[in-house]
Order: structure tokens, then sequence, then C-alpha cells
């Protein structure tokens, strides 16, 4: 689901501005529901009006640098692109209302695409350059895609060969022909090269196909066009399954990005972000426009060293990225130790770890004024001129401070998805309140913070688990680099944790117990992983969103191997305990006693020793005792420590254990379960 919420955090080094006073409306008898009034009016424009008057204003103001294809042009310049285009569109028969997808990196013609699709009265459909053909040919399939725009080539693979897959007969097609059962809406391929491909248009020969009473008509169309209507359609990540459709106005875009960038007026900004990407959109391409910046493309596909170059050489003051960036940057510019000036950072898509923005001697904020506990603990104040509450599972206001569904309303929701009314009436109401599916705490003071996803929530016997929560604490584990947890189907509990981790370069050892170690103290014991697996990366959309249904896939894969590893097929499983003591002043250690007792039954995730007798003889002074689990099955190797006791000295001890483990993880390199 996509929501137009601003994303967009600061980091910046300037010294923190007075407090910023917030005017908020919120319900007085202390239930969670607010409603944020702006300081400035909404604006009533289409992002084809708002480029009109940036042009007319400021059209010798630069618009955009591309670095690596060398390539730059001012708002002015921009217009006259968009408005050629625009007309070409008209001439090979897109109507107002038809859909023009773009499937292509971060290239120059990006932005004149979109805006002359804007201009055109066309509703752009954004799709991820890295999308495979299955992947494309469902967001053509669903967007009804009339025609579609590419660059020649990404990553080194030419998109005419995926084409061919999705169009058989492409190369024997008569121009804007395109006849195909599957895709029965797409009439023409545009291809930005200067190559001819069969069958498909050159992007510069269709900005050239009207007649300059044509182009300047297009001026003329922008009063018929409404900022109400549809201007674009962006896919979700597909994180929980198929991506869908998700509709949006120019008023929606035009004020998310006039709102999501406040500071950036006449900048120079910094763009790795993916223009696909919808926080790649509005900061690269609307919230710019508005703010009347530059943008600065330093790569065609994202390179930490052609970033940092940029920043230094076309003197960017805002540097645009999500997490990830911002940890690739800071390592590079250790070794690099190049001369940045860059005063601000935003970041999009999740939040950045407490521990890099100290590493990048950088204060995190929502906005100016934020105190420590607000930029590390919320996600931030809401924004201008929208409302929010949470909900329980009834719709029914929660008190403040109490996590429910996160619902908002405003000019940022989508319109609906596209073609899908039953989807769109499941978390779009008639009254214009969208259910986020976010679970969310809200408080008094207008910030809040997200506990997790709905669709995410494990339940472990009676409590109830947000993955979030615990991803965020493990986050700041040195070990760690990256972790995700997801759940897996428990007989006795209903659901139990599931931890992926990606350890930090030069980590080589990591188990459940140092986990385990690590939270002691800091969550309660039920929300501690109890089975972990160790990766080097994770499945991902290809936004490079963590897709955690293929990690539950995974992880019930995984448990199932530990399932049939420890379980018991026809006789009772016969484990040694022995007692192994230490001489704490020799400093050696001798075996005093040995028992074998058998476990009537053992489940996947169950141990339990009844009736276990300890027999110890006791020969020397201060001695410590430490149950040890060796088993006698075929392919586990149980050695861990799970009693720790000092014996008095020279006694003989006998006692009676019941001991109850439910905490079961296996390591898969050294086929070790550690029970902790």
């Amino acid at each position: 689901m996509i929501r137009l919420v601003s994303t967009v955090r600061i980091l910046s080094r300037i010294q923190k501005t007075n407090k910023i006073f917030r005017k908020s409306y919120t319900n007085h008898n202390g239930l969670s529901y607010i409603q944020k009034v702006g300081k400035y009016p909404l604006v009533y424009r289409t992002i084809g009006q708002e480029l009109s008057r940036v042009a007319n204003e400021f059209g010798d103001r630069e618009a955009y640098v591309f670095v690596e294809e060398k390539k730059r042009f001012t708002y002015g310049q921009l217009k006259v692109k968009a408005d050629r285009l625009a007309a070409g569109f008209q001439a090979i028969g897109l109507k107002t209302g038809d859909r023009i997808g773009i499937w292509a990196p971060n290239m120059a013609m990006w932005p004149v695409v979109l805006f002359a699709a804007a201009r055109a009265g066309l509703i752009l459909v954004a799709l991820n350059p890295a999308y495979q053909v299955p992947e494309a040919e469902i967001c053509l399939q669903k967007a009804g895609i009339k025609a579609l725009v590419t660059s020649e080539s990404f990553r080194d693979k030419e998109y005419y060969e995926k084409l061919l897959q999705i169009v058989p007969k492409l190369d024997k097609v008569s121009l804007g022909k395109i006849q195909n059962e599957k895709l029965p809406f797409l009439s023409s391929i545009i291809i930005d090269s200067e190559k001819y491909y069969p069958g498909t248009l050159r992007l510069k020969d269709v900005s050239s196909m009207a007649a300059s009473s044509q182009i300047k008509h297009i001026e003329f169309q922008q009063k018929c066009i409404s900022p109400d209507s549809a201007s674009n359609i962006r896919f979700t990540s597909g994180t929980t399954g198929n991506p869908k459709p998700a509709l949006l106005s120019h008023f929606a875009l035009i004020n998310n990005g006039i709102n999501s960038s406040t500071g950036m007026d006449e900048k120079r900004l910094l763009m790795p972000i993916p223009f696909f990407h919808i926080y790649g959109s509005l900061a690269g391409a609307i919230g710019s426009l508005s703010r009347v910046a530059t943008t600065i493309v330093p790569s065609i596909v994202y390179n930490s060293e052609k970033a940092l170059q940029s920043i230094q050489d076309e003197k960017c003051d805002i540097i645009f990225g999500v997490p990830t960036m911002y940890s690739d940057l800071v390592e590079k510019q250790k070794k690099l130790k190049l001369d940045l000036k860059a005063e601000i950072a935003a970041n999009g898509s999740d939040s950045l770890p407490p521990q890099l923005c100290k590493s990048s001697g950088t204060s995190f904020s929502s906005l100016p004024g934020d105190t420590e506990k607000q930029i590390f603990e919320t996600v931030g104040h809401v924004q201008d001129h929208i409302e929010v509450k949470v909900t329980d599972k009834h719709g029914d206001l929660v008190p403040f401070g109490t996590p429910g569904e996160l619902n908002i309303r405003g000019y940022i929701t989508m319109l609906g998805y596209w073609d899908d009314e039953e989807k769109t009436k499941e978390i779009l109401a008639k009254d214009g309140w969208l259910r986020t599916g976010d679970q969310f705490i809200l408080q008094a003071d207008g910030y809040g913070k997200v506990v997790g996803r709905l669709k995410e929530v494990i339940v472990r016997g009676a409590d109830k688990i947000f993955p979030k929560e615990i991803e965020i604490l493990l986050s700041t584990c040195p070990q760690i680099a990256e972790i995700h947890i997801v759940a897996v189907p428990d007989k006795r509990l209903g659901e139990e944790l599931f931890a992926f981790v990606r350890l930090q370069p030069g980590i080589e050892s990591f188990t459940a117990s140092d986990i385990k170690k690590f939270c002691d103290g800091k969550i309660s014991y039920f929300k501690i992983p109890q089975f972990m697996e160790v990766v080097t990366e994770f499945p991902r959309t290809a936004s490079g969103k963590v897709q955690k249904f293929k990690l539950e896939e995974l992880a019930k894969e995984k448990y199932a191997k530990i399932k049939d590893a420890i379980k018991l097929e026809t006789s009772p499983f016969s484990i040694s305990v022995v007692i192994w003591l230490e001489w704490s002043f020799l400093g050696y250690a001798q075996i005093f006693g040995l028992l074998l007792r058998q476990l009537s039954q053992l489940d996947a995730q169950f141990v339990q020793m009844q009736s276990c007798y300890f027999f110890i003889q006791l020969l020397g002074q201060h001695m410590h005792a430490h149950l040890v689990l060796i088993t006698l099955g075929p392919e586990l190797n149980l050695c861990q420590h799970l009693v720790g006791e000092r014996v008095g000295h020279n006694k003989a001890r006998m006692s009676r254990s019941t001991t109850q483990i439910d905490k079961t993880s296996r390591s898969q390199d050294n086929n070790v379960i550690a029970i902790g």
C-alpha cells in the first residue's frame, strides 16, 4: 500500500533552531485523534501548472545535472523538452487518462517523461528498472499501460530482450500497432536510444513528431487538467505478495512535494534514490521543482563513490538517501576523505539506526528543535493539513499512548487501487479515512511511533509480539548488520520467533545464545527469538525492501528440518547427563558421576527431563558443577551448559530436577542445536 505520508527525516549539522510551534486540535477526552493545522494553505495546481510557474519565473535556474551522462538543463529547457514530448505522445494516439509506463533507471529522460506525461494529461506508471519479465508483465497488465518508455539497457542487459519475451512478435509488428492477448491495451513501445529496434519507436523521434502549433497547444491544455485528476500510478513494494497499483492525484503529489521539502529552497540536492520510487520522485522531481532546487543525479545506477564525488564536485547542500546508502557513504568516506560541504542529509524509507547518525557526526530530527527522545524514539510529528487517529479492531478510538491501527485522512491519501474496487474498499473508507495497517502509538503532543505491521504480528501463547520492536533493539547489537524476524508455527505456543541475521563484516560466529545475552534485561523473555539463521543476504523486492513472506517460507523450511531432526519416531530418546566438576583452586576438572535417563517424549521445541537424579560424590572443596547434555541421537550433538551449581565441600549431594526448556535453535553450519 502506498501512503503519501512523508517519511523524510532530517540529519543536520546545522545548529538546531528554536522550538517550532505546532498548532493541533486533539480530543479533550484523551482519545487518539489529532488534526494538524498547517501554517501555509495547500495549493490547487497540477504538476504541469507548477512547471509553467517555475519555468516562467526561474527559467534560467539549473534544474538537473546528470553527472554520468554529462547532461545539464535549466527549468526553461525542461519545459521545452517536456512540451515537445507531450505533443509527441498525443501524436502517436495517447489521450487524456491513458496510462504511459516508464521502465528505466535514473537517466536524463526520466524527469522529461514525467513532466511530459503530466502536461499531456496522461497517467504515468513508474516501473522498477530491475523488474524481470514476469514482474513487468504483471504491472503492464494491472495498469492497462498503452505506451511504454524504456531506456536502452539496465546493468548491461538490454530491455529489448525482455520486451521480446513480453511481446513475442514485437520485431515483426508495424509501429504503434502492437497486438498482444495478454496486454490488450499496449500499442506502442518507445526506447531512448540512437539505435532502431524493430517494432519500437525512438524517444527522440516521438519528440520530433508534433508540429510547433501542437507543441504550443500543450500550454493551453494545462487549464483543462484538474488538480484532482489522476497523475501517477505507483506500485506497492510487494513485500507481502504481488505489487498493487496505487492511483495518485496531481493535488496529492504537488502538496506532498511542497510539504516534504522544507529547507530545500534553491539548494543543490544529491539524488541517488531511483526516480521510480515515490521518495525519489517527490524529492528529486516534484519537491525540487516547487523549491526551485537543482537535482544532481550522480550515476545511472547507485554507486557510493560516484555519489561522494558528486557531493564534492557539484557542491551539494543536501543529500537524499536511505539507511543502506548512508551506511555505504559513511564507510566509503572514511577511505576517500573527500572535502564534503553538505549540511543536511534527508532519510526516507526506514528509520536510521542511532549508531549510524552518531558515526556520521550528525543529529537526527524530524523537525528543528526536536528533543533527543523525539528524534530517536518517534517517527516525528503529524504533517500539516492531516488528520490522524488510532483505532482498535472494532474501529473505535483508543486512548493516547495505546497501540492500535493508524488511520489517516487528508490530501496525501491515494485515490484508490487502479481498477480494483474491492481492494480499495478494504483500506479506504467512503469518509476518506485510510487504514494504514500500521500498529501505531499516538501521543497527545502529536508525535508517534510505529510498533509494527498488523499483518506481521506474532501471537506466541497469549502474547502479541511485533517484530519491529525487537528488530529495532537488535539492530543496535554490535555484531548485527541487519536483522528481520518472522513467525514459525509452533504446536504448543501457536507461533514462535525466528530471526534471520546478517552479521557485520569480520564477525565469524554468532548464535542464538548471543541474542539472548544481548536481550537479557532489555525486553521480556517471550520476545527473544528462539531460532536464528545467519544469512549473507535477504530476499528483496526490486525496490530493495525485504520480502518477509519469503523469509517466512524459508523459516518454515528450516524449522521443519529442526523438527524432523529431533522428532521421536519409534522409541524413547536416550541422553547422557554428565556432571562436570571443576576444582577451582587446582585448575583442573574430573568427572564424578554419570546419569542415564530415558525421556518418554521429545517435541520439536520442548524438552522435559522428568525425575532426573544426580548422584555426585565430591572429593574436593569449593567445586562448581555444570550440567552438560550430550545426546545419543544420530544427527545431533547437544553440548550446551544448562545449569550452573555451586557444590559444598566434602558432601555428597543428590538432587531431583525437573527442567523445562522451550528455547531451541539450530545452527546449520555446525549441526548444533543450542538450548538456552
